[in-house]
């Protein structure tokens, strides 16, 4: 398939589609007049770029999940949910500390603001301020509960 084949079945830009392959992304071909050609397979490759992106993955975490597939053939079922396995392990991850974060946001965060009755007492003084800085609750310290 042509890059512009490519562009249009996946909806992404036709650089964009030139910098994945740049980045070996996604692997293609030269025709004899030197313009780049895709397997079909490479549609799921960049839908896959393009979800990941979309769920915060960097390039290089989906470059490096991507190389676990087959460049030289079209990756079969089995392929696809060896790789969707390990994203899903760690999407259900994200899943559960946005939960825990969303239920946690109404309440003391540790922050050190104290603008909450629910503050002075689960971080009187602000005491856990010396485990260092930003809302420590968030990121995982526990109030004293003593």
């Amino acid at each position: 398939m042509s890059i512009g084949q490519i562009a249009k079945r996946t909806g992404s830009n036709v650089s964009a589609i030139r910098f994945y392959a740049t980045e070996n992304l996604i692997p293609f071909t030269r025709s004899p007049s030197g313009h780049r050609l895709f397997h079909r397979s490479v549609i799921r490759r960049i839908s896959f770029i393009l979800i990941s992106q979309n769920l915060g993955y960097s390039l290089q975490e989906i470059k490096g999940a991507l190389d676990s597939l087959p460049e030289n053939r079209t990756p079969t079922k089995a392929d696809w949910e060896r790789l969707s396995k390990k994203f899903s392990q760690d999407i259900e991850s994200r899943i559960k500390q946005l939960k825990e974060l969303q239920s946690k946001l109404s309440g003391c965060i540790g922050c050190g603001c104290l603008s909450l009755k629910k503050c002075e007492l689960y971080n009187a003084g602000d005491y856990i301020s010396k485990n260092g800085s930003g809302a420590r609750f968030l990121l995982g310290d526990k109030p004293d509960e003593s």
